[in-house]
C-alpha cells in the first residue's frame, strides 16, 4: 500500500522566510530518510533540509529563489506502506536541531552570572553536528564584544553557521583558530565581563520546546541501511565558499562576511577579498558588494581595483608557487612602475574584451618614396623628420570618419560615438610601453603630426609624460616596424574598441596582371572588439586603410 506524504520545512528556530538556494532532488527521484532535499540560506547560516522519510518524489513545491518557513511544503512523496501520521512532525522536530543552532546559542552552557571577572564562552548545542571545522574567527584579543555578536563561523558537510557570544565583554584570550574542530562545549574564548551575564536563558525553552514532547525521533534519526548512500554523498559536498580559498591565502581563510553576502557576491562574480567592508569590524555588507560592482562598471577597472574576477569573477587556478633557485642561479628584479600599471590594464583588457584580429598588407611603395623626398627637402629647410607613423595617423583619421563605429566606446548598453579624433601611439621607453595621445589629429597635417609624435616620444623616453597627455584616446597605433615581425595581435586599449598593429615592411613580388613587380608591402594587424565591430566591418576598414596608404592622394577625397 502506498500513500502520498508531504515533506515540510521543520522548526528552524526564529529563521523566517529563508531563501532556497539549491534544490537537490527532482521529480521521480527515489529518496531516503535524512537525505538532503533543499539548501536554504539566511543572513547567518546556510543549511540543508533533509527528508523525514523515504519514498519517490511525486512533485516539487519549491524552486530556487522561493522563501520558505517552518511548515512550508517542500515536496510530495509516495511512501511505501502506511506511515504513522504523527511521524512527519516528529521527524521535523528532530532535524530542526542543526538549523536552530544559531538561535539556541544563548542557552548554551556557560559560566554562572558573575559581577565582573572573566567568563568562558563555549560552543552551544548545535544538534548532531560533531567536530565541525572553524572556517572563520571573527574577533581578536582586545575586542569589545556584545551579547549575540558572532564569534566564529563553523562548517559541516550540510551547513555553515555563525556562533554568537552568550555574554558581552572584552576578549582576553582566544581558544580556537581557523581549521580547528569544535563540538558542543568546546571553549571558544575568554571574556572579561563588567557586570552580570545577560539573562538569555529564556531563549532555551522556545528553541527546545518543539522537540521536548517527542521521544520518537530516535528511530527516525537512527542509521538506516538504505540511507547510507545519500548520507555519504552529502558528506562529499564541498563548501559553497571554498572557491574563495585562493592559493595566496590559507585554506578556508574566508572574507569577513555572512553566508548570504558571500552568496550574493558569488552571483555577481565578485571576489570578496577585494572588497572593503563598512560594517562592524570591517564586516562586508551587501551594500559594499553593490558599491564595488557599481564602481567597477563605471570605471571599467574590474581587473585592477577589485578584479570582478578571478575573481575575480573568473574561476582560474592560482598562480604556481615555485622555488626557482632550486633549479639554478637566479636574480629577482622588481617590475617597473609603468609595467605594473600597464600589465594590470592589459590583463583586464585581454580577459574582458573579445579580441579578433584582421590582417592586411598595404602597398606603400609610392608612399615611402614620398616620405624620403619630404625628408630630403626638410633636411635642407630644417623641417621635421617625417616617419611612416605620421602618414598612418592621417590615414587612420580618414578611416575613422568613414567607419564611425571604430571611433566609439561602450558605455553599458550604449555605444558612444565621438566627434573628435584623438589618436594614441605606443612609445617604447626604457621603463616600459606608454601611449601618448595626439589630440585633434584630424586638424593637423602630416608635417605637424610628425613633429608632435617626435616631441611626445622624446618626453615619454624621459619619463615626463603627464597623465593628460595619455588620456582621451579614440584609437591607438602600435608600430613595431623599426624592429621586425610580420604580424601580431595588439591588445585593445580600453575603453577604445580597436587598435592597429603595424609590422616591418618588406619588398615582395606582386603580380600586376602581366608580371611580378617588386613592391614594398606593409603588414597591418587590426584588433577589434567583437561586441561592437563585426568581421565584415573590420575587413572593410583595413582594406580602406590599405588603399589610402597605397595611393595617399585619396586622403583628400
Amino acid at each position: 500500500m502506498s500513500n502520498i506524504v508531504e515533506i515540510k520545512v521543520p522548526d528552524i528556530g526564529d529563521f523566517d522566510a529563508v531563501e532556497v538556494i539549491e534544490v537537490l532532488v527532482k521529480t521521480g527521484d527515489t529518496i531516503a530518510a535524512e537525505q538532503s532535499l533543499i539548501t536554504v540560506e539566511s543572513d547567518k547560516a546556510s543549511m540543508e533540509i533533509p527528508a523525514s522519510e523515504g519514498g519517490v518524489v511525486k512533485s516539487l513545491k519549491v524552486k530556487v529563489g522561493d522563501k520558505v518557513s517552518q511548515g512550508s511544503v517542500i515536496l510530495e512523496i509516495e511512501a511505501e506502506g502506511a506511515a504513522p501520521a504523527a511521524s512527519a512532525p516528529v521527524a521535523e522536530a528532530a532535524v530542526a536541531a542543526p538549523a536552530a543552532a544559531p538561535v539556541t546559542v544563548a542557552s548554551a552552557p556557560t559560566a554562572p552570572a558573575v559581577s565582573g571577572g572573566t567568563q568562558s564562552v563555549v560552543v552551544p548545542d548545535i544538534g548532531d553536528f560533531d567536530a565541525v571545522e572553524v572556517i572563520e574567527v571573527l574577533v581578536k584579543v582586545g575586542d569589545t564584544i556584545a551579547a549575540e555578536q558572532s564569534l566564529i563561523t563553523v562548517e559541516s558537510d550540510k551547513a555553515s553557521m555563525e556562533i554568537p557570544a552568550s555574554v558581552g565583554g572584552v576578549v582576553k584570550a582566544l581558544k580556537v583558530k581557523v581549521g580547528d574542530k569544535v563540538s558542543q562545549g568546546t571553549e571558544i574564548l575568554v571574556v572579561e565581563t563588567s557586570g552580570a551575564a545577560p539573562a538569555v536563558a529564556s531563549a532555551a525553552p522556545a528553541a527546545v520546546a518543539p522537540a521536548a514532547p517527542a521521544p520518537a525521533p530516535v528511530p527516525v534519526v537512527a542509521p538506516h541501511p538504505e540511507a547510507g548512500a545519500p548520507v555519504s554523498v552529502a558528506a562529499t559536498r564541498t563548501s559553497p565558499t571554498a572557491a574563495y580559498a585562493e592559493s595566496a591565502v590559507p585554506l578556508r581563510d574566508l572574507p569577513h562576511a555572512s553566508p548570504s553576502v558571500r552568496k550574493f557576491a558569488r552571483e555577481l562574480g565578485v571576489n570578496l577579498t577585494r572588497v572593503t567592508g563598512s560594517g562592524p569590524k570591517s564586516r562586508i555588507t551587501s551594500d559594499d558588494v553593490r558599491a564595488f560592482v557599481k564602481q567597477s562598471l563605471a570605471t571599467g577597472a574590474a581587473g585592477t581595483a577589485g578584479t570582478v574576477s578571478a575573481g575575480e569573477g573568473f574561476s582560474v587556478l592560482g598562480w604556481p608557487k615555485i622555488d626557482f633557485a632550486k633549479f639554478g642561479e637566479i636574480e629577482a628584479r622588481p617590475l617597473s612602475r609603468i609595467k605594473k600599471i600597464s600589465g594590470a590594464n592589459l590583463h583586464r583588457n585581454w580577459v574582458m574584451i573579445p579580441h579578433v584580429t584582421n590582417n592586411e598588407v598595404a602597398d606603400i611603395t609610392e608612399l615611402e618614396a614620398l616620405r624620403q623626398q619630404l625628408n630630403a627637402e626638410n633636411k635642407k629647410s630644417g623641417g621635421p623628420k617625417v616617419t611612416m607613423l605620421a602618414f598612418l595617423i592621417k590615414a587612420v583619421v580618414a578611416a575613422l570618419k568613414k567607419f564611425p563605429e571604430f571611433n566609439a566606446s561602450l558605455d553599458g548598453d550604449n555605444l558612444v560615438y565621438k566627434h573628435y579624433y584623438h589618436v594614441g601611439f605606443a612609445a617604447d621607453t626604457p621603463n616600459g610601453l606608454v601611449v601618448p595621445v595626439i589630440r585633434n589629429a584630424d586638424q593637423k597635417g602630416v608635417l605637424e603630426l610628425a613633429a608632435e609624435t617626435s616631441a611626445l616620444a622624446g618626453v615619454a623616453r624621459e619619463g615626463k609624460l603627464s597623465p593628460s597627455q595619455m588620456q582621451g584616446g579614440c584609437f591607438s597605433i602600435s608600430s613595431l616596424g623599426g624592429i621586425g615581425g610580420t604580424d601580431f595581435t595588439p591588445i585593445i586599449n580600453a575603453p577604445e574598441v580597436a587598435i592597429l598593429g603595424v609590422s616591418r615592411s618588406a619588398m615582395q613580388p606582386v603580380w600586376d596582371g602581366k608580371a611580378f613587380q617588386p613592391r614594398l608591402m606593409l603588414p597591418l594587424s587590426l584588433s577589434y572588439d567583437h561586441r561592437v565591430i563585426d568581421g565584415a566591418s573590420a575587413a572593410r576598414f583595413n582594406a580602406y586603410l590599405a588603399g589610402l596608404l597605397a595611393d595617399f592622394r585619396r586622403i583628400i577625397l
